[in-house]
């Protein structure tokens, strides 16, 4: 059963994000306003070295008032690709450039009001090539064991969307 948009007026708009009030026709001819949220991509990195650790960032989010482990992630840039934007938030956050990037996966974390696409690339291999320049961004970074990742995603050490989908892939392919 598909919904239609029958099209968008703005709410409100930022470099963030647009705010969208949608008229919407449900499959029965009903039509509700329904709020979308218009974002950018978001690019992640994860980077994966010999020992099966990757590099993770220990970070407060102050909307859930959390801590959590996270993978290096941020907004592409005009005129960036999304390899580019993954690898450049990989070196900004963490101090560490990403070798050669694969891509990993994508997801849409919460499709019933956003269209915000999330990619994520992985490198097997990370160079480090100084302090991080966005030092603001974690408390800590740490090269965590994939064999560790189920029991920090129990544990609720790990609750990023993106990074469980993208951590738990990783464990898949690895056989850890």
């Amino acid at each position: 059963m598909r919904w239609k948009n029958l099209g968008e007026k703005p709410v409100h708009h930022c470099k963030w994000f647009k705010l969208n009030l949608a008229d919407v026709e449900l499959p029965d001819g009903t039509h509700l306003d329904h709020y979308v949220l218009r974002q950018p991509p978001v690019a992640l990195c994860a980077m994966i070295d010999d020992q099966d650790r990757v590099l993770m960032l220990w970070r407060h989010r102050f909307i859930t008032d959390q801590y959590g482990w996270e993978l290096p992630s941020g907004g592409v840039e005009e005129g960036e690709s999304l390899a580019e934007a993954a690898a450049r938030e990989a070196e900004e956050e963490t101090g560490w450039r990403p070798g050669p990037l694969t891509p990993l996966l994508s997801l849409v974390p919460n499709p019933g009001l956003s269209d915000n696409l999330h990619v994520v690339f992985s490198a097997d291999s990370a160079e480090h090539i100084g302090d991080p320049v966005d030092a603001f961004e974690s408390d800590a970074i740490e090269w965590v064991s994939l064999a560790k990742i189920p029991d920090l995603i129990a544990a609720g050490d790990i609750t990023l969307a993106n990074t469980v989908a993208a951590l738990l892939t990783l464990c898949r392919i690895r056989g850890v």
